[in-house]
C-alpha cells in the first residue's frame, strides 16, 4: 500500500512538474495566436497612431502615470508574446512621452517582457533541447556561454536577426538571467532612443504630410556608431581568445 502510495505520490508529483514546464508556453502561443486571429496587428500601425494620435495624447495628459503603466504593461506583453510591432509601439512611446521618459519606459519594459518569455523558454524548452540535441548543442552552449555577455550584446546592438529570436535562443544555451538582462536593457538603448526620437517628432512629419522611417536605424550615420559599440562589446572576448593563444604552450621540434 505504502508501494503504490509512493508511486502515485510520484507520478503526481511529475504530472505537476510538466504542468508547470508546459502551461506558460502554451499560454504564449495561445496569446500570439489570437493576436493574428482577431486581426489586432492592425491596431499596431503608422496609419492606425496617425488616426488615432490626438485621443492618445489626450489620455496621456488626463490621465498622467497610470497611462504610462499602462503603456509600459501593453509594451511588456508585446514582447512576452512576441507580436509585432516593437519598432511602432517604441515610436508611439516617443511620441507620447517624449523621447527620454519615453525611451526609458520603452527599454524597461522591453526587458521586463523579454526577460519573462526567456524565462519560460528556458523552463518549458532548454532542459529537453539540451538532451535531445546530443554533443553539438553542448558545445555551442559551451562557447557562447563563456563569452555570453559580449555576444547578447552585440546582437541586441546589430538588429540582424529579429528581436524574438534574440530573447529566445539564450534561453536554450545555458545563459544566466543576470547576464540576459544586463545585455538585453544595454543592448536595446541605443536603437530605442532613436525611434523614440523619431516618434517625438512624429507630429512634424505628420503635418508635412509624410510618414516615420523605419528604415533609420540602418542608415550609415545611425548604424555606424551602433556597429562601433558592437565592436567595443566584442573586445573582451578577442582579448581572451588572444591570451589563450599567447599561453598556449609552444609546440615542441618533434
Amino acid at each position: 500500500m505504502t508501494e503504490l502510495n509512493a508511486r502515485q505520490t510520484g507520478k503526481s508529483g511529475a504530472n505537476n512538474i510538466l504542468f508547470c514546464r508546459i502551461f506558460p508556453i502554451s499560454i504564449l502561443i495561445a496569446g500570439l495566436a489570437m493576436f493574428f486571429a482577431l486581426d489586432l496587428n492592425h491596431f499596431v500601425s503608422i496609419e492606425a497612431l496617425k488616426e488615432n494620435r490626438e485621443v492618445l495624447r489626450m489620455l496621456v495628459n488626463e490621465n498622467g502615470v497610470v497611462a504610462i503603466f499602462v503603456f509600459a504593461l501593453v509594451y511588456a506583453l508585446m514582447t512576452a508574446f512576441s507580436l509585432p510591432g516593437g519598432a511602432i509601439m517604441t515610436i508611439t512611446g516617443g511620441f507620447l512621452l517624449g523621447t527620454i521618459v519615453g525611451g526609458l519606459v520603452v527599454v524597461v519594459s522591453a526587458t521586463v517582457g523579454a526577460t519573462a518569455l526567456f524565462l519560460v523558454a528556458r523552463t518549458a524548452l532548454g532542459d529537453v533541447l539540451r538532451t535531445k540535441s546530443g554533443p553539438f548543442l553542448s558545445k555551442v552552449e559551451c562557447g557562447f556561454r563563456n563569452n555570453a555577455l559580449s555576444y547578447l550584446l552585440v546582437l541586441r546592438l546589430i538588429p540582424l536577426f529579429p528581436f524574438w529570436f534574440v530573447n529566445l535562443v539564450p534561453a536554450f544555451l545555458g545563459v544566466s538571467s543576470t547576464t540576459y538582462v544586463v545585455s538585453t536593457f544595454i543592448g536595446i538603448i541605443p536603437g530605442t532612443f532613436v525611434y523614440a526620437s523619431l516618434g517625438d517628432g512624429l507630429s512634424a512629419l505628420i503635418d508635412a504630410g509624410q510618414d516615420p522611417d523605419l528604415g533609420i536605424i540602418f542608415q550609415p550615420t545611425i548604424l555606424g556608431p551602433i556597429i562601433g559599440l558592437a565592436f567595443l562589446a566584442l573586445l573582451p572576448m578577442i582579448y581572451k581568445k588572444i591570451q589563450a593563444r599567447i599561453n598556449e604552450p609552444a609546440a615542441g621540434p618533434f
